[in-house]
């Protein structure tokens, strides 16, 4: 059983991360006339490179833990949750846009939630209804604020609809990694969560080398007038080492210390701070003020986390001091 220091310490990784995460969707959109293939490509082999680096001084003692099935689990992980995931998110923002997206991954606590509501350690799913409904409820005022904007008629409805399927490939994607890096986490307690994130970087960016050649030499970039110029691709280096780093490295290492400390439905609840945080972002880059609807879609997905953290908090007098999680004692990274 978590304690509810446990589970306030993996709610916190979970904010971070959420954080940390939500510059994912500015990426596309700041760089819009570079490909998808370009910034899945360029992310990842910067994010393989700073885990290598980071990796180094404990390689030694990783290398006995983590055999050939573990380094398997890895590259499908990282396929799954990593490129494949994020280019189709590129490509959702590119044909979409951001709000359109976001509305789409939103939906990823709903579906974490469900798949993860038969593990171990899980809150009975009618228990989480209402969170769930509140969830949803603000996903679709974010729908109706976004199809009620004059903007998007520049999109058109084919591009709209591969767009939403393209976020829609993002979301089984994510759902189906959040649920088996899950578990592999509580397979091996011994690899901390930090090094499992830097392990999976280095098994991403061992992936992102099959891509470098196709997304720089044979690449398809619609929005781009003509060859970029040098002031170009130095945004697009920044802009994707920043990504790297922030999204990839520490993101996703608070991301694998909040999998360890929470259960899955609640962990699932967790990824709605990357939509809050994503808009954000959004409206700060666009320098508004949310409209009526974004701020009542943030308040219901703000109340459905909190519900649910609260469905999730043991009653005092089912408390025993023995009952700390013993990965929270041993986590130090």
């Amino acid at each position: 059983m978590r304690t509810d220091r446990t589970i306030l310490a993996g709610i916190g990784c979970g904010v971070m991360a959420g954080a940390f995460w939500g510059v994912v969707f500015l990426g596309p959109r700041v760089l819009q006339a570079f490909s998808p293939l370009q910034l899945a490509a360029s992310r990842y082999l910067l994010y393989g490179l700073v885990s290598g680096v980071l990796i180094l001084p404990r390689w030694r003692l990783l290398k006995a833990q983590v055999g050939h099935g573990e380094w398997l689990a890895l590259l499908r992980l990282s396929l799954l949750g990593n490129i494949v995931y994020y280019i189709f998110l590129a490509s959702a923002v590119h044909l979409a846009g951001v709000a359109a997206t976001s509305l789409v991954i939103g939906l990823l606590p709903m579906a974490v939630t469900l798949v993860g509501s038969r593990e171990q350690g899980a809150v009975p799913l009618r228990a989480l209804i209402l969170p769930l409904s509140l969830g949803v409820a603000g996903v679709s005022l974010i729908g109706a604020d976004l199809m009620g904007r004059p903007g998007v008629g520049e999109i058109s409805v084919a591009e709209r609809f591969l767009g939403l399927a393209c976020a829609g490939g993002a979301l089984a994607c994510w759902t189906l990694y959040a649920v088996l890096n899950s578990r592999w986490l509580a397979r091996l307690p011994a690899v901390s969560a930090h090094d499992w994130s830097l392990l999976t970087g280095v098994a991403t960016g061992a992936l992102a080398l099959l891509l470098a050649l196709p997304a720089f030499l044979w690449h398809t970039t619609p929005n781009a007038a003509g060859p970029h110029a040098v002031g170009d691709w130095a945004l697009f280096w920044g802009v994707s080492a920043g990504v790297a780093i922030g999204a990839s490295v520490v993101g996703n290492a608070l991301w694998n210390r909040a999998s360890r400390l929470l259960p899955l439905t609640l962990v699932g609840q967790m990824i709605l701070f990357e939509t809050l945080f994503a808009l954000l972002y959004g409206f700060l880059w666009d320098t508004r003020w949310p409209t009526l609807l974004e701020g009542l879609a943030i308040l219901a997905l703000v109340a459905s986390v909190g519900l649910c953290v609260g469905r999730h908090q043991r009653r005092p007098e089912d408390a025993a001091p023995e009952a700390v999680c013993p990965e929270a004692a041993s986590e130090a990274t």
